[in-house]
């Protein structure tokens, strides 16, 4: 997989994102397998309707919210491999640490050649259960910190 150069949205795209968020932030949040929207393929002329997916639909106004915060923003498909660094990148960590991991075998991986590669599948799924992990403790740092009256 190669990645493309991260792009932030100009200040025009962001301001364009934050009216169609608001825009569409105001359909009913039914729970229906699809949406049918209106488009206009050239700007102009009679709209075309098309039906989209209620998932693919929730995730563009996922996209319209970061870019409406001035974000950007990469979709990657879960099956899709990424290198060392590039995993790193997208955990927020350290090339070095990230090859811990994989040597202590917490997250798959495979090899080609000498280079390992990471399914973005596995990454996501090591993501959640490290944030499960973390979540519990500190639950259990709440609840011991009120049993002993600490006021956090």
């Amino acid at each position: 997989m190669q990645t493309a150069s991260v792009k932030l949205p100009s200040a025009k795209a962001t301001e364009e994102a934050k009216v169609a968020l608001r825009e569409l932030s105001f359909l009913p949040r039914r729970k229906t397998a699809s949406r049918t929207v209106q488009v206009r393929p050239d700007g102009e002329g009679s709209p075309v309707s098309v039906t989209i997916p209620r998932e693919a639909f929730e995730l563009f106004l996922e996209v319209l919210g970061q870019m409406a915060n001035g974000n950007a923003v990469t979709i990657v498909p879960v099956h899709a491999e990424l290198t060392t660094q590039q995993a790193a990148d997208m955990l927020n960590v350290s090339r070095p640490f990230l090859i811990g991991l994989l040597d202590e075998g917490r997250i798959p991986f495979r090899l080609v050649g000498t280079h390992r590669r990471i399914k973005v599948a596995d990454l996501v799924s090591y993501k959640q259960n490290d944030e499960a992990e973390r979540q519990a403790v500190l639950d259990e740092l709440t609840a011991e910190a009120e049993k002993h009256g600490l006021g956090y």
